[in-house]
């Protein structure tokens, strides 16, 4: 089992900074599928997350900004899927198991995740700053997958060799999530974020072959 995922326990303090956080995210994307940007304000991010204004911007410069940890809590979650991979599998199986998992609906929960997803592109479309967003938490996630790519890759694999393996595994993520939210295609089965991002997974490495592990090259 890979160790990357462990990580020291937060603290009271910092549980409750990110449960606040996350709760901002969470009434900035509601109000931005529902409104837009334009028609949202930080006032009204604040008033819909039950904090005081003073509190929206101790953490959030501006209100596009305020949907950033909502973003990345995919990310985060499907790190750990493949952080919990066994020894030995062979990463693009890895990959795109956790890709699937991670982006699957199995209950009404991860639909209404996915949903609000489709909605905060939607909104993106037309806000650049919103759009900045986006790009800049895919490229965060993408910089704390590649130790992840390493250990499950083996200490023979080339740093190339993983940088180009966690790029195309983001890549494949953001292309399909961006491609299935300008459609009306559903959360799960054909042309779903799982379905697509497997896909543009198989194309963005078609040929690369498995990264090799130690035993693999002896």
């Amino acid at each position: 089992m890979s160790t990357q995922s462990s990580t020291p326990p937060l603290s009271l303090t910092e549980r409750r900074k990110l449960a606040t956080q996350l709760e901002i995210a969470r009434a900035a994307a509601e109000l931005f599928t529902a409104h837009g940007t334009d028609g949202t304000t930080a006032e009204a991010i604040a008033g819909r997350a039950g904090v005081a204004l003073r509190t929206f911007y101790r953490y959030f410069r501006t209100k596009q900004d305020a949907v950033g940890p909502l973003l990345a809590v995919g990310g985060d979650r499907w790190r750990a899927l493949l952080a919990a991979a066994e020894p030995g599998a062979a990463l693009p199986d890895a990959l795109r198991t956790a890709i699937s998992e991670a982006l699957a609906a199995p209950d009404d929960a991860a639909a209404d995740g996915l949903r609000q997803t489709r909605g905060l592109l939607r909104a993106a479309a037309d806000d650049p700053a919103l759009r900045a967003v986006w790009y800049r938490v895919n490229q965060e996630s993408e910089d704390k997958l590649r130790p992840v790519v390493a250990e499950l890759a083996g200490a023979d694999a080339r740093h190339l060799e993983v940088r180009l393996a966690a790029a195309a595994a983001t890549a494949a993520i953001r292309i399909a999530l961006e491609t299935w939210a300008v459609t009306d295609a559903p959360v799960t089965g054909p042309d779903s974020p799982a379905d697509l991002a497997t896909r543009c997974l198989r194309e963005l490495m078609g040929g690369a072959g498995p990264l090799p592990r130690p035993e693999s090259t002896a």
